[in-house]
């Protein structure tokens, strides 16, 4: 079995039902979900004139591969109304998959790991809740001494 570690996140409509669909759909879909951070609100990045996020790291086990994960993700984000207008934009919601296994993937559609993951703290706080000795198979840091070092100062609020 593999161990993907997944962010899901949102910033229109109802922000917690949406999440919680991305769950559901993950879990039926994909595999059990093992691992879940709480769930966390922050600024935008990137576009700042914008709503909050509410962002959640999800652990899952998945017989799939990242290459046969990625566009299962993907139908679940379009059968969840994401439409892809604007990078950075407002989305219903967003799911990226920022570990798989201790794999490191490139290609012209998937990069393993998810290549930001040291610069976002709303992807690093909910991580370092579930995962904080787990070491980037490319930066060979922990995820706690990445938080450490992230230029990102965004406040992440934990809210349940």
């Amino acid at each position: 079995m593999n161990k993907a570690y997944l962010l899901i996140g949102g910033n229109m409509g109802n922000r917690k039902a949406f999440l919680a669909a991305a769950r559901t759909e993950i879990g039926r879909r994909c595999g059990p979900i093992v691992r879940q951070s709480a769930l966390y609100e922050t600024a935008a990045w990137g576009v700042e004139d914008q709503n909050s996020f509410l962002n959640q790291v999800l652990v899952l086990q998945t017989s799939l591969s990242a290459e046969a994960l990625l566009p299962i993700i993907l139908e679940i984000e379009e059968s969840l109304g994401r439409k892809r207008d604007a990078r950075y934009g407002p989305r219903i919601i967003d799911i990226d998959i920022l570990f798989f296994n201790h794999a490191v993937l490139c290609s012209d559609t998937l990069t393993i790991p998810h290549p930001q993951i040291q610069n976002r703290r709303f992807v690093l706080v909910p991580m370092a809740e579930i995962a904080p000795g787990f070491v980037h198979p490319v930066l060979n840091k922990t995820i706690t001494q990445l938080l450490a070092e992230c230029p990102d100062r965004l406040d992440v609020h934990k809210i349940s």
